[in-house]
């Protein structure tokens, strides 16, 4: 089944109790390259959600782009960096595909799976090679195995994940359009159902048949031996919200919690109390009627002083969550954030902790 996320669950959103994103005072780039920006990341994840170790390290992945001076332009140069987490710091090792032949013309955000052979790499890749800038969108995957190094070596070119969105998604196939308003196809996170092993990919979609502009989705897919197979929508927002980004499946204690983010500039305009922030829903199955957590579907929100210091959550099975420094004090940031801990206890969710790198 979909369930819907309303304006009565946004109306809900409690800001005096809602969990803070702790205040970042400078975005630090000490291990980083200083002509680069770095945004939403993710950890390689085993096939349980569970942060993985690669040749020994703990590694991720994170879009990169050259800094151009304005901020604006990294999504049309944008590409997918090994970050490499230790001592302290983060270490781009580089890009993580070769140059190889493909249809799109730059990586959005997506996830990877470490398996025992190999690491499979599932992305977005956005615009179209032979007419740059554009904002079209198509869900892909690409599959390595490792080298003696451990590190994952000799991909496969980039192919589509799916090759048809179904009824139920709008194709992202626009060549123009402006932030936060363009329709989806992207974002795919691979998940495993502990409760029969069937793999699927949780999306950012854009629901079909709607009358609104605000008509953001969590589109699912299912591996069969054909391929994925578009299933329907776990939940939309039709009505409220255009863009549930970077959603993703975290199983805890027996419950299936799905996260996404969004902005507050995607809410429809009399929403617009709802905050730019990390939000999700809970359910006791994976096609089952998903409830908000903690009334809302807030979780984490940025400080009143900077509403827009963090963005891109990203949530592991350990309950570990990434994001990277957008808009804060210093300007814009362009770097991983600290690292918090989410506590759940049923259908609340809420700020454990700021890790330590």
């Amino acid at each position: 089944m979909t369930t819907a996320w309303t304006a009565a669950d946004v109306a809900r959103i409690d800001l005096a109790g809602t969990p803070r994103v702790p205040p970042i005072d400078r975005a630090d780039r000490s291990s980083l390259a200083p002509d680069r920006l770095y945004w939403d990341m993710w950890p390689v994840q085993d096939s349980s959600g569970h942060k993985a170790r690669i040749a020994g390290g703990e590694l991720w992945m994170a879009l990169t782009a050259p800094d151009r001076g304005d901020p604006a332009l990294r999504h049309f140069e944008a590409r997918i960096h090994w970050l490499e987490r230790h001592d302290g710091g983060w270490f781009d090792l580089g890009a993580v595909l070769p140059d190889l032949p493909v249809p799109y013309e730059r990586e959005w955000a997506g996830s990877a799976l470490w398996e025992e052979n190999g690491l499979a790499l599932y992305l977005t890749g956005a615009g179209i090679v032979t007419r740059p800038g554009g904002y079209q969108q198509r869900l892909c995957e690409s599959y390595a195995v490792f080298g003696p190094d451990g590190m994952p070596r000799h991909w496969t070119p980039p192919k589509r994940s799916l090759t048809e969105q179904g009824r139920w998604y709008m194709p992202a196939d626009a060549h123009e359009g402006a932030a936060g308003r363009i329709k989806a196809m992207r974002d795919p996170a691979h998940f495993r159902d502990p409760a029969d092993g069937s793999e699927y990919l949780v999306f950012t979609a854009s629901l079909a048949g709607s009358a609104s502009d605000y008509n953001g989705a969590v589109g699912i897919a299912r591996r069969t031996a054909q391929g994925w197979e578009p299933l329907p929508p776990l939940v939309h927002a039709d009505t409220v919200n255009n863009e549930l980004e970077r959603a993703h499946m975290v199983f805890h204690q027996g419950r299936y919690y799905l996260f996404w983010v969004t902005q507050r500039s995607t809410f429809a305009p009399e929403l617009r109390h709802a905050p730019t922030g990390l939000y999700g829903m809970v359910a006791d199955s994976l096609r089952a009627e998903y409830r908000p957590l903690n009334g809302s579907g807030l979780v984490l929100a940025n400080p009143d002083t900077q509403p827009s210091q963090c963005y891109s959550w990203f949530v592991s099975a350990e309950l570990e969550v990434s994001s990277f420094v957008d808009a804060h004090a210093g300007g814009f940031g362009g770097v991983p954030a600290p690292l918090l801990r989410l506590a759940i206890d049923g259908d609340r969710c809420t700020l454990a902790e700021e890790l330590v790198a």
